[in-house]
């Protein structure tokens, strides 16, 4: 007679977080086992994980989801923002067990151990979160090993901070590509499936669905604009869903690494030049700025995020690290053409110094109403348009999703001009 086979499931991995200034926090972990070395910074999003943590920008830093329980609708493979996880770690209250939603794959866990990335759950996220926003983001170690706490304090508290990191030349590419995908279509179900309880009758929940009619198909999307209008992309860590969007607005992309220099892109006869999203400290990255310092005024120029730092850099303005930055979905910004508000995506550790812009030639457009940063800059005149905050929310509210097609009727607006000053000098010539 043989044994049945044992269906005691396995001990739970101890996972621990050591911040610099000797702070440690418990959990278990529900990743791979592993140790990383990392800023430790929170995010206010109440989904997308796989966004955030396949976001380039992210790079160098474990993030911690202040929502309590994450994992809830799975992952699929639409919405990674790149080909691989470029957070560090992941800490978390509450990992779910399950995936409900008709688009997940594959649940969190499997996914998070899949990839290879080292999480903890069951950790205190709101007192990480106090502490960090009472002392700073600051450098900690996410391990799963038995390592006494002295030690890892004093490893935590010699690593080299965020200033200074040129992290984007780390994400960015490294041949030019084109992108031609849009925003993925969702396939919904025609309708809903029946639910049935423990004892397989049907509930009386199910009996009210399955009277429900078939739901009509989703209508198609709107035909992209045309003409298609040439854009490179200068790849800091640009995530996906900036290109679907750019695509979608009716841009031809091509993608090229961060460090490519002025002449080669207006070689390409581009009808704008896109500065990416990406992470690190923006003075850092000194090609970045010098690239964009030669584009002033030579081609329609958005800057996101990371691109809007460095395009005030290149324009004469300063930056400086946030205490503890900007990550979430939930941030108004102030549009001060329009007096309107609108709330925003944003994921940041640097800030342009407002007090620097009044001799850069930008104008603000946005401000950050949480703490007055500087969220906006624009320039009519030369072209130019950037925005400290995310516009493809990807994840987020779609409030300011309308920049993509405000910098392409910016670039439609001054092709016309110069076509109309073109024939006012041919037909002056010809008098």
């Amino acid at each position: 007679m043989t044994d049945a086979p044992s269906t005691t499931p396995p001990a739970p991995r101890r996972a621990r977080l050591v911040l610099e200034d000797g702070r440690s926090f418990e959990g278990i972990a529900c990743g791979v086992d592993g140790e990383v070395a990392a800023e430790v910074v929170f995010n206010t999003a109440l989904t997308g994980y796989q966004e955030i943590l396949t976001d380039p920008s992210y790079c160098g830093q474990t993030v911690v989801l202040t929502a309590t329980q994450i994992g809830n609708y799975g992952c699929n493979p639409d919405d990674d923002e790149s080909d691989r996880v470029w957070a560090r770690g992941l800490i978390v209250r509450e990992a779910s067990r399950i995936a409900s939603n008709q688009r997940s794959t594959r649940d969190l866990r499997g996914w998070l151990q899949d990839r290879g990335v080292v999480a903890a759950e069951e950790m205190d996220t709101r007192a990480i979160v106090k502490h960090i926003r009472t002392r700073g983001a600051m450098m900690g170690i996410l391990t799963t090993a038995d390592t006494e706490l002295d030690e890892l304090a004093r490893r935590a508290a010699a690593l080299p901070g965020m200033e200074g990191q040129d992290l984007a030349s780390v994400v960015s590419c490294r041949e030019p590509y084109r992108f031609e995908d849009g925003l993925p279509e969702i396939d919904l179900p025609s309708s809903p499936e029946p639910v049935r309880t423990a004892s397989g009758r049907h509930s009386r929940n199910a009996e009210r669905a399955t009277a429900t009619p078939t739901l009509p198909p989703p209508p198609p999307p709107p035909p992209r604009p045309e003409p298609l209008l040439p854009l490179v992309v200068l790849d800091f860590g640009v995530k996906r869903s900036i290109l679907r969007h750019l695509v979608e607005t009716g841009f031809d992309v091509e993608v090229v690494p961060g460090d490519t220099p002025a002449e080669a892109i207006l070689a390409r006869s581009p009808a704008g030049v896109l500065l990416s999203n990406g992470p690190g400290d923006p003075a850092a990255v000194t090609h970045g700025v010098e690239t964009a310092r030669a584009l002033l005024g030579r081609t329609p120029i958005l800057g996101i995020c990371l691109g809007h730092q460095i395009l005030a850099l290149a324009a004469g303005c300063k930056t400086f690290k946030l205490k503890f930055g900007h990550h979430g979905g939930n941030h108004p910004v102030k549009d001060h053409r329009t007096e309107r508000v609108a709330v925003s995506s944003q994921n940041h550790g640097f800030a342009v110094d407002a007090a620097s812009v009044a001799e850069s030639g930008f104008a603000p457009w946005f401000t950050n109403l949480n703490d007055q940063t500087c969220a906006g800059l624009h320039d009519e005149a030369r072209g130019i348009l950037s925005v400290q905050f995310h516009p493809e929310a990807g994840p987020g509210p779609h409030d300011v999703a309308t920049i993509f097609g405000r910098f392409r009727e910016l670039i439609l607006a001054r092709r016309a001009s110069d076509e109309t000053k073109t024939a006012a000098a041919t037909a002056s010539k010809k008098a």
